[in-house]
């Protein structure tokens, strides 16, 4: 996995995208002015956090920057994949090959129609320990296919289904009951890709793949789905920004 440093903003590298949430004792329970953000410092410098809002691209690992201490969570990632265009030639009957095969893109003659682009990739989603800028440039000093190198991702997930723009990701973490962390596709769960255990402190993560943006809902009011339970609630930002 390669990496190649871009990131937007001022020069300060420990500065993060903010988002607004609300600090709760519990779902629905009292609420206090916090802050949760799209750490830059902990996350690859081939990621990007866009223009002032929790929404991040590029290619690797991406970390908000609060951890998850209590004990059952729940937050979304919203996906923007672009609409691509294709172009599709007007054919008539001399452009027919001799076995009877058409040629489905040229220059004259043809028409653009937009279409729904599905993304069957990478992404990955789930939770990952603490990172920092010596992770990543000891991640690409060691590039290798070695499947045993640890990348970040060992408690992160590829959910099993086509995937298109507007499609919402939820994660359900509950640290005394298994599986410990449980994905959700529209709603709709993915028993098949559950992580049954987890250690030590963690903080929500995706792998981002390039052409595709994620934006992270963590407070309730902006979730598309919910979560399965209501003993599921917002992330607690129960520390600082990093």
């Amino acid at each position: 996995m390669g990496l190649c440093c871009s990131c937007c903003g001022g020069d300060d590298s420990d500065k993060s995208t903010e988002m607004s949430a609300m600090k709760k004792s519990g779902r629905g329970g009292k609420r206090g002015e916090a802050s949760l953000s799209i750490s830059r410092k902990m996350s690859a410098p081939s990621t990007m956090s866009i223009g002032g809002t929790p929404r991040v691209t590029g290619h690797g690992l991406a970390l908000v920057d609060v951890s998850v201490e209590q004990d059952s969570a729940y937050w979304e990632w919203s996906l923007e994949i672009p609409s691509r265009k294709r172009k599709k030639r007007i054919l008539d009957s001399d452009d027919e090959n001799d076995d009877g095969d058409t040629t489905d893109v040229a220059d004259d003659g043809a028409e653009e129609e937009e279409h729904e682009e599905e993304f069957d990739t990478q992404l990955k989603f789930g939770v990952t320990t603490k990172k920092s800028p010596e992770f990543y440039k000891n991640l690409e000093a060691n590039e290798t296919d070695d499947s045993s190198i640890d990348d970040g991702t060992l408690w992160m997930r590829c959910i099993p289904r086509k995937l298109y723009n507007g499609d919402t990701i939820g994660i359900a973490v509950q640290q005394s009951d298994l599986p410990m962390i449980q994905f959700y596709h529209n709603g709709e769960p993915c028993s098949e890709v559950t992580v049954n255990r987890f250690r030590g402190s963690v903080y929500p993560s995706i792998y981002v793949w390039d052409g595709v943006s994620a934006r992270a809902c963590m407070e309730d009011e902006e979730w598309n789905e919910g979560p399965p339970h209501e003993r599921f609630g917002p992330l607690i930002a129960a520390r600082g920004i990093i």
